[in-house]
């Protein structure tokens, strides 16, 4: 595994709650760092990977920080397995450190955005004891052959936020309902937004992710 380095941000004491958000391609653990003072979560310490860098195929090799390697992002372009599993290991292992701090694991949430969404839903769905939820913002589902038969029983009723600008043409939103009907066919819990927006995030998201961080963190 990788030794990755993350910016870390408490809410306030004591801390009780985890989260866990990987940013998407190219960017940093800073990149979603001024949205936790919106999201008012007390006693809650989240935390901000930084993905290593690598040459990103789709990018002509290009070197960027990235949780695995992109070929395209049609239905029908290869996906890293390989490296979604290594970068799977290494975000257990935050779950893992978290657990280690005195926090339950049915009090931490796994979150991301675009491709650390995707690797948010690949781990989380995955994690062998239960979490308290899971944040898909802007994403798919990768592997999707392989989750019915990977997936962690534990998980099997771990509640998931999805969410999609309507206007986004990174990730399509008809790319995204295909892996929002995957999750539906294997029962997960999955509460759905949509928003008219491109690739990013707004207001109105924002505080609907902080619904459902309460609404997880005082679920037992």
């Amino acid at each position: 595994m990788l030794a990755l380095e993350a910016l870390t941000i408490e809410t306030s004491l004591p801390i009780k709650n985890s989260v866990i958000w990987l940013h998407g391609l190219g960017a940093d653990g800073h990149d979603f760092a001024p949205i936790v003072p919106e999201l008012h979560i007390p006693n809650t310490r989240f935390i901000f990977p930084h993905a290593p860098h690598r040459p990103i195929t789709m990018n002509n090799g290009y070197e960027m920080r990235a949780w695995y390697d992109l070929f395209g992002l049609k239905l029908q372009n290869q996906q890293d397995e390989a490296g979604l599993r290594v970068m799977q290991k290494n975000i257990g292992a935050f779950i893992e450190n978290e657990v280690d701090q005195g926090i339950e694991e049915k009090n931490i949430v796994v979150a991301g955005f675009s491709q650390g969404g995707a690797m948010a839903l690949f781990t989380a769905l995955r994690y062998p004891v239960r979490l308290a939820g899971v944040l898909a913002l802007s994403t798919y589902v990768p592997l999707k052959e392989k989750l019915a038969t990977e997936a962690s029983p534990a998980n099997k009723n771990v509640p998931i936020f999805m969410a999609h600008g309507t206007f986004d043409n990174v990730i399509t939103i008809d790319t995204c309902k295909i892996s929002h009907q995957l999750l539906k066919n294997l029962t997960y819990p999955i509460e759905w937004h949509e928003y008219p927006m491109a690739h990013s995030v707004c207001k109105e998201e924002i505080d609907d992710i902080s619904g459902f961080l309460k609404q997880a963190f005082q679920a037992e």
